[in-house]
């Protein structure tokens, strides 16, 4: 079906369907997403993230050690900043993908603290077809978050396994619901 409106697809006369992720083919090599929106990270998210995987480092939570440190006020766990990119990609590229095949060059050029905004990019690195899957592609792709000044926090190379149009959960779920 046509689409005729940004990431829509029209199901019938005045029905339209949510249309998110991309399929093997439409990534080509080059091309940069911007994801929208951005998402403020609150004192919240760092303590329930941090106690969540057990990060006992006192520089996430403790306010008086981390007053102590060279940041003067505690930072936000990285395994949180890396969570929060990758997820705000995930509408925009993998969405459709069957899963995630590897993480590399993770690199956290820059601190991030409670009350900054980041924003994310996607960079399409590579793709080729699946030497053991017909109906998939492997996609590599670089994500970057910045914060609301501009300046790079995090850049990481992800792989993912794409589904070819017509082979996705999503394709085989629209068939089912007419």
């Amino acid at each position: 079906m046509p689409r005729t409106l940004n990431g829509m697809t029209r199901v019938s006369a005045n029905r339209f369907r949510e249309d998110p992720g991309l399929f093997y083919e439409d990534f080509e090599v080059g091309d940069i997403y911007e994801h929208w929106p951005g998402r403020t990270i609150t004192e919240t998210d760092n303590i329930w993230f941090t106690n969540l995987t057990m990060n006992t480092h006192p520089l996430h939570f403790d306010l008086n050690y981390a007053a102590q440190s060279e940041f003067g006020k505690p930072l936000v766990n990285s395994t949180f900043t890396i969570a929060l990119v990758a997820g705000m990609t995930v509408s925009s590229t993998s969405q459709k993908a069957i899963a995630n095949l590897g993480w590399e060059e993770i690199k956290l050029p820059a601190p991030v603290f409670v009350g900054d905004t980041l924003y994310a990019e996607s960079e399409i690195l590579d793709k080729r077809e699946s030497k053991s899957r017909p109906t998939a592609g492997i996609v590599r792709v670089r994500h970057s978050g910045k914060n609301q000044d501009g300046t790079f926090v995090l850049q990481m190379v992800r792989s993912f396994l794409a589904t070819k149009r017509g082979h996705s959960v999503v394709d085989e779920m629209r068939e089912r619901m007419g």
